[in-house]
């Protein structure tokens, strides 16, 4: 268990080179936001956690298998890390951020194209909603100078 690493995956490292290439500037493992977001767009609000399927317990995943040793604390382990992961996400979206998961069985090279492409329109959907302004239609002629002079009068 040594060598798994938590940072700089396989699957993180794809996502991150995507992002960078189309224009998506971030931040990594950002440590004052909980959970320690793989990915952080502090412009879109938006944090993104890359999930290694088994570690992270993926439901009907192919690469999500329990061992056949130790069963019990498996199981446990991984229920935990389903639980923290769902807090987290919790604490974020309170404090005002998206938070988006992409499952590492996601990112195979059969299905990875379609997986970015869906990343990249969803965070440009996001910025688009938090940043749109609605403005009201005038209802009356806009005045002319020489009336707002004499108002100030």
């Amino acid at each position: 268990m040594s060598r798994i690493r938590g940072k700089n995956t396989k699957p993180e490292m794809i996502v991150r080179k995507y992002l960078w290439k189309n224009g998506f500037r971030y931040r990594v493992n950002n440590p004052r936001l909980p959970g320690h977001p793989d990915v952080v767009l502090r412009r879109y609000r938006t944090c993104i956690f890359v999930n290694g399927c088994f570690w992270h317990g993926h439901d009907n995943c192919m690469h999500f298998k329990l061992p056949k040793s130790h069963m019990d604390f498996w199981k446990q382990k991984i229920m935990r890390n389903k639980q923290r992961d769902i807090d987290e996400q919790h604490q974020l979206a309170r404090m005002g951020w998206h938070c988006i998961t992409v499952w590492e069985c996601e990112l195979t090279p059969s299905r990875r194209e379609a997986t970015l492409n869906a990343l990249a329109f969803t965070l440009n959907h996001i910025f688009l909603k938090d940043n749109s302004r609605t403005y009201k239609p005038l209802e009356e002629e806009p005045e002319c100078m020489e009336q707002v002079a004499e108002r100030l009068k």
